[in-house]
């Protein structure tokens, strides 16, 4: 659906150039919700607007609906940025325009037909939870609430690709977790393709199917969210998961999934001490997370066990958990142990 071909940005020339991109190559596909993270100035922004090329590469291809975008004359790019919704952090609202005249812009401008606009503003309103607010202001609305409005907007159009630059990093927690499902559901209901950047792992863990992890203007980094996330290799992948997920305190027991299945809204956490023995990474994708599997291998196998830091959490409503904990006992024992856990599809990855 969206294909980036060696694509490649600078900004200046000669002894001023400033390389944003660099020969970068990168395919998300039908229907996916897929994700950019990275740093301040590692070329997330420039990346998503080269993508409907209101910043122009400066080499490369950009490839959207098997159309190459940057082979297009002025007028064909038009008519194909109309596929190509696009949302904001800062909303870029009207404000002296209605909820209702804010959707309805871009319909306008197209030159909509009155009982169609009407028709689809209300649609529209319905599916982002305002239809409440359509004749209040922007000045009137609370951030969430805003973001509604541009993501309604963005969608006017019927497009194929939604393009979300950094669309929560100005809201609460709480607003996020509200607008991230909103586009969750927006992608399974319509079908749509969406391409986020973002600086925050939550966001990615919490709607994404596939990631990259954009670094110095190139992608060091891809794959399916939960093996970049339970098995990240580049250090700036394990620098966003160390900060934004396990919070970077080991050791340290994190029990936000488990927490919140039981009615508690916290997550809970403990430290546990380090009592000596082989230590290993125990990784579980799937519904043997809140399981017992291993405390029935800990007992049948006779080995003692702690737990020296983890996290029971969600990828995209999948949960998972991933323990690091020290085995005691005899070295047969041990390795059996290690040998029932693989056999009941869990990961272990020997540390020490």
């Amino acid at each position: 659906m969206i294909e980036l071909k060696n694509l490649t940005k600078v900004y200046g020339s000669k002894s001023r150039a400033t390389t944003a991109l660099s020969g970068l190559n990168l395919t998300v596909d039908k229907g996916e919700i897929f994700g950019v993270i990275g740093h301040s100035g590692a070329g997330k922004s420039t990346l998503i607007r080269c993508i409907n090329l209101l910043e122009r590469p400066t080499g490369g291809e950009v490839w959207v609906g098997g159309r190459n975008l940057t082979s297009l004359g002025k007028r064909e790019l038009q008519l194909e940025r109309r596929r190509i919704g696009m949302i904001f952090q800062h909303f870029n609202l009207l404000s002296s325009a209605t909820v209702y005249d804010n959707i309805a812009f871009p319909l306008r401008l197209a030159g909509t037909d009155r009982t169609k606009l009407k028709s689809k503003v209300e649609e529209l309103l319905s599916l982002v939870g305002l239809e409440a607010h359509s004749g209040k202001y922007p000045s009137q609305l609370s951030g969430g609430q805003k973001q509604r409005v541009g993501i309604a907007r963005a969608l006017a159009s019927d497009p194929d690709v939604l393009l979300c630059d950094e669309a929560t990093s100005a809201l609460d927690p709480q607003t996020t977790d509200s607008i991230l499902k909103l586009l969750l559901d927006i992608n399974r209901k319509l079908g749509l393709t969406i391409l986020l950047i973002t600086h925050e792992m939550h966001v990615i863990q919490s709607i994404c199917d596939r990631v990259a992890v954009i670094h110095e203007g190139g992608i060091v980094e891809q794959g399916p969210v939960a093996e970049v996330f339970l098995k990240p290799k580049h250090e700036v992948t394990k620098e966003f998961i160390s900060r934004d997920v396990a919070g970077g305190d080991a050791p340290e027991v994190r029990i936000a999934g488990a927490a919140a299945s039981s009615g508690r809204q916290a997550a809970e956490t403990a430290a546990l001490p380090y009592t000596g023995g082989a230590v290993f990474r125990i990784t579980c994708l799937g519904e043997n997370t809140y399981g017992t599997a291993l405390s029935e291998v800990v007992l049948s196998t006779g080995v003692h066990f702690a737990i020296l830091q983890g996290t029971v959490s969600t990828i995209k409503e999948v949960p998972y958990s991933q323990l690091t904990v020290s085995f005691t006992g005899a070295k047969e024992a041990v390795e059996l142990a290690v040998a029932k856990l693989r056999e009941r599809d869990f990961d272990v990855e020997v540390l020490g």
